[in-house]
């Protein structure tokens, strides 16, 4: 996928630049150990105007991966979500995929960095996992010990751990894989997060060990307003197996249903489960088809 030509323009440390002139340091903690924090946000065209879902929250995170892991973040994060609409008007953006991404100046030692950069940029994308159901996979890889890392932030050194989980699944014929956690309870998908259905009821893993994911906090919100009861808790990998439905959700992945784990086909239709109505309030809502937003 080409994610810009030569007309694209980035926002890069105050100023809009043509991506294909930008230049960065190779001398940064960022390239070679992977400390640089990010977000991925979506922006959808609706009946008012274009509008880019939760984008506070998003700067907001952006701003506490920063801290946890050391990393200055000089900025006005009010001031940056009115660069990030402008960037989107110079592109002439409607429906976007926006990322912004904190990163170090040249820095080769293992200390935080004293000195940052920011830059954000935008491309068309569509559901990151398409519009079918998916077929997934227990992956071998499990996510980060939180004793060993800030499982909280968002950094992507932490998506390493990702890409070797796709990958493994990929090359077995899944769409998509799950990682456990380090005590084998159900964690979260490669950039996703996850619910399962059981007996009418919503059950998602707690905090702890997965990344506090916005849309898996609008789910919640979701369910709170449409009176589905839902539990957070550790959840066993023979819960997972042994549930009515399940789906997962994030920012790139939308909300996306589970056909699948391992061997296992879920019993409930996916038009018939509380993650079919899930999806539609979801889409009602990024797309202001429904002001959900008032209570939310």
């Amino acid at each position: 996928m080409q994610y810009y030509d030569s007309q694209t323009v980035i926002y890069l440390n105050g100023q809009f630049v043509k991506a294909a002139d930008a230049k960065t340091d190779l001398y940064g903690q960022s390239l070679h150990y992977g400390l640089a924090a990010f977000e991925g946000i979506r922006a959808y065209k609706t009946h008012n105007a274009t509008r880019i879902f939760k984008i506070a929250a998003h700067f907001e995170r952006l701003k506490k991966s920063c801290e946890l892991v050391g990393m200055p973040y000089p900025w006005d994060n009010k001031e940056l979500i009115k660069k990030t609409y402008r960037l989107l008007e110079k592109n002439n953006l409607k429906d976007a995929y926006i990322r912004p991404i904190v990163y170090s100046d040249p820095n080769m030692t293992l200390i935080a960095p004293s000195k940052v950069n920011i830059m954000i940029c935008a491309w068309e994308w569509g559901a990151y996992l398409g519009d079918k159901q998916l077929k997934v996979c227990i992956s071998p890889f499990q996510r980060p010990n939180p004793k060993s890392t800030f499982v909280e932030a968002k950094i992507s050194g932490h998506y390493v751990n990702s890409i070797l989980a796709t990958t493994d699944a990929k090359k077995r014929g899944f769409d998509e894989a799950l990682l456990l956690d380090m005590n084998e309870n159900i964690a979260e998908g490669s950039g996703a997060n996850i619910f399962i259905e059981k007996d009418g009821k919503l059950y998602t893993p707690a905090l702890g060990n997965i990344l506090a994911g916005i849309t898996r906090a609008t789910v919640i919100e979701l369910c709170k307003m449409l009176d589905v009861e839902i539990i957070e808790k550790n959840i066993s990998v023979a819960e997972l197996k042994n549930a009515d439905s399940a789906f997962f959700c994030g920012t790139a992945a939308e909300i996306i249903g589970i056909h699948t784990i391992d061997e296992v086909v879920y019993r409930q239709r996916w038009g018939d489960s509380i993650g079919y109505i899930i999806q539609r309030a979801y889409k009602n809502l990024v797309l202001e088809k429904v002001n959900y937003e008032v209570i939310i």
